[in-house]
């Protein structure tokens, strides 16, 4: 019976760890060949499987999935992640089109005060292995960034409203017509489930910038290879944006109101 538990559990962490890292399940099943070949006590399987998984992600990883076409996000003084777990997890990497959108934005916004905060990118490897909560987060053209708020003097701010980057949402006014309210009528339950994944609000004095979100989104729009754009109508309308690759995603989908989703070709 105990056998049978520990399999369960080791199966568990394999399958937990596999969705949300990608290379984790692997480097665990490689701890546990470790451990029991050499009987090695517990502790020592945890800094085993802690110094693989860190080498692995920071060494090992990048220069493999480079070679395969994909490559992580590089980063600079006005380019960074919004929670450093982004990268720990692996969920960093996108196509080096998406980069070269990333650098041609940062340029246009030099000395605007706005910078470039990203969230969930894609996984190294594989076309088609998701990157869950995300439904189309799988072949590394794909990114999230961060809404970008201002301070309550109206100065241009480069944080955020979670820890995540996640789940703080940007209502619509009364006068803006409310997509979420009509998905969640229409029986799309996880439309709004993103405010469980903030893993705690922060910075509650910061308020939307109208501002500073146009000036990003608009220095995006500059890119010739951008292909889509996503973000909540209601800001859509607020921002007073026209261009056709500026989409609704879709009821199926997460409420955008939190984050901007863009997608190269």
């Amino acid at each position: 019976m105990k056998k049978a538990v520990k399999s369960i559990i080791h199966f568990a962490l394999i399958f937990l760890l596999t969705i949300l890292t990608q290379i984790g399940g692997i480097i665990y099943v490689l701890t546990l060949f470790l451990v029991t070949t050499y009987n090695l006590k517990r502790k020592y399987g945890f800094m085993i499987f802690s110094i693989m998984y860190f080498v692995s992600t920071f060494l090992i990883v990048p220069p493999i999935a480079k070679y395969l076409g994909r490559e992580k996000i590089q980063t600079s003084n006005s380019i960074k992640p919004t929670s450093y777990m982004t990268v720990l997890l692996n969920r960093n990497y996108v196509v080096p089109e998406m980069n070269e959108l990333l650098k041609d934005t940062d340029r246009i916004l030099m000395k605007s005060g706005v910078g470039i905060r990203f969230l969930d990118a894609n996984f190294p490897f594989v076309n088609g292995f998701p990157l869950l909560p995300h439904l189309s987060h799988k072949d590394g053209k794909k990114l999230d960034l961060s809404l970008v708020y201002e301070t309550e003097k109206g100065e241009i701010s480069t944080l955020s409203k979670s820890r995540s980057g996640y789940g703080v949402f940007v209502e619509p006014k009364q006068t803006e017509f409310n997509q979420v309210e009509k998905c969640l009528d229409l029986g799309y339950f996880q439309y709004d489930y993103p405010k469980y994944l903030t893993f705690g609000e922060e910075n509650e004095s910061l308020q939307f910038s109208v501002l500073g979100s146009k000036r990003l989104i608009k220095a995006i729009l500059g890119n010739e290879n951008l292909e889509k754009l996503f973000i909540e109508p209601h800001l859509k309308q607020r921002l007073k944006l026209t261009d056709q690759r500026i989409r609704f995603h879709g009821c199926r989908a997460v409420r955008h109101d939190d984050h901007i989703h863009i997608q190269v070709k």
